[in-house]
């Protein structure tokens, strides 16, 4: 199982807004929980500022180390909305009103008895070469381009688009993920989490503690693409805890 091919990715979150902490980035997780589902780690999440130059040296930096990188924010209607210029600068490309794209908004907002103004067409506008992701939300398509795709920044818009996306990418086998909790210091459980790994080749443990009501505690989620290697190692744990002293909560606490 080792010598499977690893399908791996990055996330470039863009935002003046997340870095000042005004906005709680939630597209980190729903990107991740979908690549998992479609057989590709995450790998690296990098979160850089409405920045021209430092969004196209972090996508330099990032795009060649891993086989797809996600970029969220930064494709609105508004100035500081640069995440095509940057995407198109860090490939070498030319910037263009992508014509299905345009005809997506000007069809869009027909509708709502609207008109495609200048601001909504910055919308519309693509590296050279991209493909558009559907956007059944707001209407403006996120964009694919090689292995880049350049997402929204509002979640609910996102999850469309990876909607839209699912099983369009080469990836490897889903990972199966099982919860355990326990009212168990770390520290106490450690040598057994570390023999845990050690049995179970290509498994791997993650240990999260938290202190409630007096008590400490921890959840631990083993994950694997081999189902049955997580079930063995989930049923050696839970004796482990058992033989321990420390009852288990399936599904975590």
């Amino acid at each position: 199982m080792s010598d499977e091919r690893i399908w791996t990715a990055a996330v470039l979150v863009i935002g003046d807004e997340i870095l000042s902490g005004r906005t709680q980035d939630k597209n980190v997780s729903q990107i991740a929980t979908w690549l998992d589902v479609q057989g590709i780690r995450l790998r690296e999440v990098r979160i850089v500022p409405d920045v021209e130059d430092e969004i196209v040296d972090a996508l330099n930096a990032i795009r060649a180390r891993y086989d797809y990188v996600f970029t969220t924010g930064g494709i609105g209607p508004t100035h500081d909305d640069i995440t095509v210029d940057a995407v198109a600068k860090a490939l070498g490309v030319g910037v263009i009103v992508h014509p299905e794209a345009r005809a997506i908004l000007e069809g869009y907002y027909s509708k709502r008895g609207g008109e495609l103004t200048e601001a909504r067409l910055r919308m519309a506008r693509t590296p050279e070469g991209a493909e558009l992701i559907p956007n059944r939300m707001s209407g403006a398509p996120g964009i694919r381009i090689g292995n880049l795709f350049v997402m929204a920044g509002v979640p609910h818009i996102t999850a469309g688009m990876l909607d839209a996306l699912t099983g369009e990418l080469e990836g490897g086998k889903p990972l199966v993920a099982h919860t355990i909790g326990a009212w168990a210091p770390e520290s106490e459980i450690a040598d057994l989490l570390r023999l845990g790994e050690k049995e179970h080749p290509g498994v791997a443990i993650g240990s999260y503690p938290f202190f409630r009501d007096g008590k400490v505690g921890a959840n631990f989620v083993i994950r694997s693409v081999d189902g049955a290697e997580v079930a063995a190692c989930t049923q050696m744990l839970t004796a482990g805890f058992d033989a321990l002293g420390y009852a288990v909560t399936d599904g975590g606490i």
